[in-house]
């Protein structure tokens, strides 16, 4: 096949698929556009780590020099955060990154396809994209939702950002038959806080019934992924109201400026770190942290079944 040309494995994620150990995919815009230098690096390493403690194998995925990487030395990660100019690639830009030799960092969508591409069906990122507030005028719906309908592969994540329309996110999962499962929780966690007013369908407190979960679509040949939606912990979360007078703040702000498509994240989560006055992200960073360790521990109990 074809695809195998444009994959390169790090010695580790490459033994770990020859030895038939469970493996996590993570997402590199984390890195590149989600916070500053060197906390990104060290945020980086420390995910690593969290998930080969709970009995997975790390594999941060980038396109560099016209390839897919799966799992980072430590001098791509330096480079990846570090370098001008790294292009923030979605579905649309993949082939084009790719065929001109860029230097890109995946978001949810694409570190899907690589992970797809290269056998991992379980990723651990922070919040994925999703319908954007004054979707009515804009239409701006992220390829992320997209992907998870039709690329088989687990996402575990902390909800939607919160800078979202989040019932409108969770609608357009519904239409597009995106099961999404609350880990111990009943309703959509709202990224810095653990809840929200939108009751999910479905939850469980178990990691192997979502393991179990998992296998069942597998082989029922159904297509798409499966969210999992994991709460930042209690001790880090954020007063509700308190951020979401800061989104109604850097929203406002964004509009006034004009910034809109794929700008518009980059600059919201920036503003908030700006108002919070680093608080978000510090929550940011812990909920990451935990939604690693709940990833890895679904990937092993998937890898027993």
């Amino acid at each position: 096949m074809t695809i195998e040309r444009y994959l390169e494995f790090s010695p580790e994620v490459a033994e770990a698929k020859a030895s038939g150990k469970p493996i996590v995919a993570l997402e590199s815009t984390i890195i590149s556009h989600g916070m500053p230098y060197p906390q990104n690096v060290e945020m980086a390493k420390t995910v690593e780590q969290i998930i080969r403690d709970n009995g997975a194998v790390p594999a941060t995925i980038a396109i560099m020099d016209g390839k897919y990487k799966i799992g980072l030395s430590e001098a791509d990660l330096e480079r990846l955060a570090t370098e001008k100019n790294v292009a923030k690639v979605s579905r649309r830009d993949l082939a084009e990154i790719i065929a001109t030799k860029r230097i890109g960092a995946t978001t949810v969508a694409t570190t899907m396809i690589g992970a797809a591409f290269a056998g991992i069906k379980f990723f651990v990122t922070g919040g994925i994209g999703g319908v954007h507030r004054g979707f009515e005028e804009t239409m701006d719906v992220s390829a992320d939702l997209d992907e998870l309908a039709q690329t088989p592969v687990t996402v575990i994540c902390a909800g939607a950002k919160s800078i979202l329309d989040l019932p409108r996110t969770l609608e357009y999962l519904e239409t597009k038959g995106v099961p999404v499962v609350g880990y111990k929780t009943e309703v959509l966690p709202a990224f810095y806080t653990g809840t929200s007013p939108y009751r999910l369908n479905s939850h469980t407190d178990s990691v192997d019934t979502l393991a179990s979960i998992v296998k069942t679509s597998e082989e029922l040949g159904l297509n798409g992924g499966l969210l999992v939606v994991n709460p930042i912990p209690k001790e880090h979360e954020l007063e509700a109201s308190y951020i979401d007078s800061i989104i109604e703040k850097a929203v406002a702000e964004a509009e006034e400026k004009g910034i809109v498509g794929k700008d518009i994240t980059p600059f919201l989560l920036g503003k908030i770190v700006e108002l919070t006055e680093g608080k978000s992200l510090a929550a940011n960073i812990q909920l990451v942290y935990n939604n690693a360790k709940v990833g890895a521990q679904i990937a092993s109990s998937y890898n027993q079944l």
